[in-house]
């Protein structure tokens, strides 16, 4: 086993470490410039972001680094659908008015962008594009390819692995139900959370089902982890929730904070954040919606209808009506350490696991 995988020399890094794209502010341009210098690929969280946007922190990246970064995107469908948002604005205007926000009875629209933010990446010629909650539409895959852009695509079952390769993808992320933040799973039926297969029990009957290279995702913060999934087979791991407390990311402090005091025990995956299933630490919103008994609005139109609570509770420093994304290894979490020095710690107890006598 060696540190320095395949993969690795197919994505021209030093050590087989992913910053996952995580969406809504975490990745910060720093973060990802620091993360692809010290020798890891750091990755944009873009789907959130207005295509503009993303050109202009594509363009700040490349002035920070001349080393491989990626961009994150969701394959998903953006169309509103309402049903239900009635409903749930019964428990979201209660939430409002301990925030001093007006009630909220009109109806939402949520702005897609995808095909815009896909073009961006192209004319951009970003070196990898990841993707979570599905794969690439056919037109846009030939068009990454025939750029010379690498693909990653987000799966959660062995199947979801099968068409990933089928359709092109380059490299495989096994995201496993110990994953902070939203699930992978291609297709959610409703009333259900998702695919809920542990990372280490997904990673090997995934190495064994395809040929393309596996990235482990889910859980993993320390040094053993990242050995862990070499030895399952997986040829680099990605890491989200690790590297959100570190001094560059830009997750809100009260986030970090909240991050810092829980433990295996807080995190739950919940819809109602987003209206898809995401792994997170349990709060007074989350709780809010289970008391009532009443089910969010499906995504894209629950996450736009909860977006001025998720703002205003940050602006306030309140985290009970914050989205707390997390994985179950919190206790492992290093407090503010820069990314590089994040990602020297990481490697270098790999090594001594691997290679010390």
């Amino acid at each position: 086993m060696r540190l320095n995988t395949e993969l690795c020399e197919k994505l021209g890094i030093a050590f087989p470490i992913i910053q996952a794209g995580m969406a809504g502010g975490p990745t910060t341009v720093d973060l990802v410039a620091n993360v692809s210098n010290a020798g890891g690929l750091g990755t944009l969280g873009a789907a959130y972001m207005k295509p503009e946007e993303i050109r202009t922190a594509i363009r700040k990246i490349k002035e920070r680094t001349t080393k491989p970064f990626a961009v994150n995107l969701f394959c998903t469908n953006w169309q509103d659908h309402y049903e239900g948002v009635e409903e749930s604005q019964k428990v979201l205007n209660p939430i409002r008015g301990k925030l001093g926000l007006k009630y909220l009875d009109q109806q939402v629209m949520t702005n897609n962008f995808f095909d815009k933010q896909f073009e961006v990446l192209l004319a951009e010629k970003v070196p990898v594009l990841s993707t979570a909650f599905g794969v690439l539409p056919r037109d846009k895959m030939a068009a990454a390819k025939k750029q010379g852009i690498t693909v990653t695509t987000m799966i959660t079952t062995v199947r979801e692995a099968q068409l990933a390769e089928n359709e092109g993808a380059d490299i495989i992320i096994a995201q496993g139900s110990d994953a902070g933040g939203h699930r992978g799973t291609f297709e959610i039926e409703k009333d259900t959370l998702g695919a809920s297969i542990g990372t280490f029990s997904l990673v090997p009957q995934v190495v064994d089902a395809v040929s393309v290279p596996v990235v482990a995702a889910g859980g993993i913060m320390d040094s053993r982890g990242i050995v862990a999934a070499l030895a399952l087979g997986a040829q680099a791991v990605q890491m989200g929730t690790a590297f959100l407390t570190t001094i560059e990311s830009g997750a809100h402090p009260v986030y970090k904070q909240a991050l810092i005091n829980s433990t295996e025990e807080s995190t739950v995956i919940t819809k109602v954040f987003s209206g898809r299933p995401a792994r997170g630490i349990k709060n007074a919103f989350i709780k809010a919606y289970q008391d009532a008994k009443i089910p969010p609005a499906d995504f894209p139109t629950q996450n736009t209808l909860t977006s001025d609570i998720r703002r205003e509770a940050a602006l306030q420093n309140n985290p009970d009506y914050m989205s707390l994304w997390a994985g179950q290894a919190t206790r492992l979490l290093l407090n503010e350490i820069t990314a590089e020095n994040l990602i020297r710690r990481l490697v270098a107890g790999a090594e001594r696991i691997l290679f010390s006598k």
